[in-house]
């Protein structure tokens, strides 16, 4: 459907994420590949969605001069905020169990921005979803560190495995936005293009 009206676009996905990837494959989106080496390092004043939006935006300024007008540049930062600190992808083992540790009987946030570029403009969106964790206990963690290594994760976990079928009690908000990408936005903005 959306793929027909954005057909004088040329969509560029500029995440090496697999999920994202397939989200946009999901959504029935004819897309193509841009990857850049950005260095995530933000303001250490910023809080919340003002670290997502920045980074979306940081990663989006890498392609400057380089888009041509019929082009559409996506770029995302996803974040967990827990504690009015932002989790990132854990370290290694030992950081993703702290993580895991810290969110076990509490809610979170996780915010996903989007940004997308054009010639002519830089539009962002962003997303905050709720998440409530169960009580995890220590030998939980573990298996779930084990089995799924979930390292290139925000917040050290994925909603869509194991975890999230055992630890997960609630959710408010975009379920796929837990896993990276607020969908249903991004369709939207897509749609007001076309």
């Amino acid at each position: 459907m959306l793929k027909n009206k954005l057909e004088k676009y040329t969509i560029i996905l500029a995440s090496g994420s697999p999920r994202r990837q397939q989200f946009f494959k999901d959504l029935d989106l004819t897309f193509e590949i841009r990857l850049k080496e950005i260095e995530e390092i933000y303001p250490l004043e910023l809080k919340a969605s003002e670290i997502t939006n920045y980074l979306a935006e940081l990663k989006a300024a890498a392609f400057e001069g380089e888009l041509k007008p019929n082009e559409i540049l996506i770029t995302s930062d996803t974040i967990v905020w827990h504690n009015n600190k932002a989790l990132g992808k854990p370290k290694d083992k030992h950081d993703a169990f702290e993580i895991l540790k810290s969110l076990s009987n509490t809610t979170h946030e996780v915010i996903t921005s989007v940004c997308f570029k054009t010639v002519e403009r830089t539009d962002l969106i962003h997303e905050i979803t709720k998440v409530t964790f169960n009580t995890l206990c220590d030998e939980a963690i573990q298996y779930y560190l084990e089995n799924y290594k979930p390292f290139d994760k925000a917040g050290a976990y994925g909603i869509q495995e194991w975890i999230g079928f055992i630890g997960v009690s609630k959710i408010e908000g975009s379920y796929t936005n837990v896993m990276g990408l607020p969908t249903d936005k991004v369709y939207e903005y897509l749609s007001k293009l076309a």
